[in-house]
């Protein structure tokens, strides 16, 4: 029996590889690679008993712990799993298929609807003020609105200042902005329990880079002990940014 090798072939093996390369970065990312590998040497074993050396009783036996095994690497891996899918979801080409098959257009924002988040920044950033404000994209943050007070109002920087005051009793939380509204304030965020962020990152800036993580939000920070702004997207930092450099990243975003 001659095995040919067709183009079907190279793009099975093509897509494997690829599969294989994304499941390794993920697997880095929440320190499940040691996990990863050990999955991964099982299963070449267990090809190498059933396929190559075809050894029947411990084939089969294999093939059992594989087939209960499966449920196992689910639960084992829901939370990269979840991870893994969501990415997709959100990825950029995506959402503009999405937008485009739906007839959803992309809704693009001017200067005087970002300029009061703008302004507050800055503000809060001279005074040394901390502040967490989260703006909602594409997908809902209901769960995270219903772990504050829910306040439904228009943007304004004096409203945002006075609820970062620091005799607030919501300037802990995080602000949460949707649909060109103030929808909640003093919301609990996830913690990001990545590793590699630098260790002067206080609680504020995980809890940015948590939501990101789990969201397509953008997250802003304002630092209460540099006075620096930053913004989180998509578990990635930009740190020390300037009020230009936010104006910009929010009239190139929806929200």
């Amino acid at each position: 029996m001659f095995f040919t090798f067709g183009i079907k072939d190279a793009i099975d093996i093509l897509l494997v590889a690829i599969f294989l390369y994304y499941s390794y970065r993920l697997m880095k990312e929440s320190r499940s690679l040691n996990i990863f590998f050990g999955v991964l040497i099982f299963i070449v074993f267990w090809l190498f008993i059933s396929q190559i050396l075809e050894m029947r009783l411990l084939g089969t036996l294999l093939d059992r712990v594989v087939s209960v095994g499966a449920i196992a690497l689910l639960i084992l891996f829901q939370d990269e799993i979840r991870k893994f899918f969501f990415t997709i979801g959100t990825h950029e080409r995506v959402r503009s298929a999405v937008r485009f098959f739906s007839g959803e257009k992309r809704q693009k924002h001017t200067r005087e609807d970002v300029m009061p988040i703008v302004m507050a920044c800055l503000s809060m950033s001279k005074q040394k003020v901390g502040a967490l404000i989260v703006i909602q994209r594409s997908l809902p943050l209901n769960d995270f609105v219903r772990s504050g007070e829910f306040i439904d109002a228009r943007i304004s920087q004096r409203l945002i200042e006075n609820i970062f005051f620091k005799n607030s009793p919501l300037h802990d939380g995080g602000m949460i902005i949707s649909h060109q509204r103030i929808t909640a304030a003093g919301c609990i965020l996830p913690v990001t329990h990545d590793m590699n962020l630098p260790k002067e990152l206080g609680l504020r800036h995980r809890a940015a880079m948590g939501v990101s993580q789990e969201t397509d939000a953008l997250a802003i920070v304002v630092s209460e002990e540099t006075g620096n702004i930053s913004v989180a997207f998509r578990g990635t930092f930009q740190l020390r940014i300037s009020a230009e450099d936010l104006e910009r990243i929010l009239t190139e975003d929806s929200f």
